[in-house]
C-alpha cells in the first residue's frame, strides 16, 4: 500500500500539564492550544501532541527520535537553556557515537526520553 505521507505526530504524556507545556516552549516548540488538555508543539514541520495525561507505564516507554543537522550546535543549544535547574528530573546526556550516526538523549519533566540524532 502506497501513502501519501504529510507528517505524523505522537501522542505523548505529561506528569504536569503545565510545566510541560513550559519545557517544550523553551525547547523552542510553538504550541497550538486545541483543547484544555492537548495541545500540539511544532518545530517547521514537526510535530507531536502533548496531552494532559499521565500514565507511567506509558511515559516510561515513550522515546521520541528527532533527527537533526548539526548535533553539537543542538548539544550546545540544550546545554546553554540549562534545563535539568529550571525542571525538575530533566537530564541531558553527551552525544554518543553509533554505528549509524550520533545521538544525544534529553528526559523530559516526565520522563520521556527524547533522542537527538544526526544520521550518518
Amino acid at each position: 500500500m502506497e501513502y501519501n505521507v504529510i507528517s505524523i505526530r505522537p501522542f505523548i504524556g505529561a506528569r504536569n500539564f503545565e510545566r510541560s507545556r513550559n519545557f517544550y516552549r523553551d525547547l523552542g516548540f510553538t504550541e497550538i492550544s486545541l483543547t484544555p488538555k492537548m495541545s500540539l508543539f511544532q518545530n517547521k514541520k514537526v510535530g507531536f501532541y502533548l496531552q494532559d495525561a499521565f500514565v507511567q507505564d506509558w511515559v516510561d516507554n515513550t522515546m521520541v527520535f528527532l533527527e537533526v543537522e548539526n548535533l553539537d550546535q543542538i548539544y550546545r543549544g540544550l546545554l546553554a537553556l540549562n534545563l535539568g535547574t529550571k525542571y525538575p528530573h530533566v537530564k541531558l546526556l553527551p552525544i554518543r557515537v553509533e554505528h549509524w550516526g550520533r545521538e544525544c538523549f534529553l528526559h523530559d519533566p516526565s520522563g520521556i526520553l527524547w533522542h537527538f540524532g544526526e544520521l550518518k
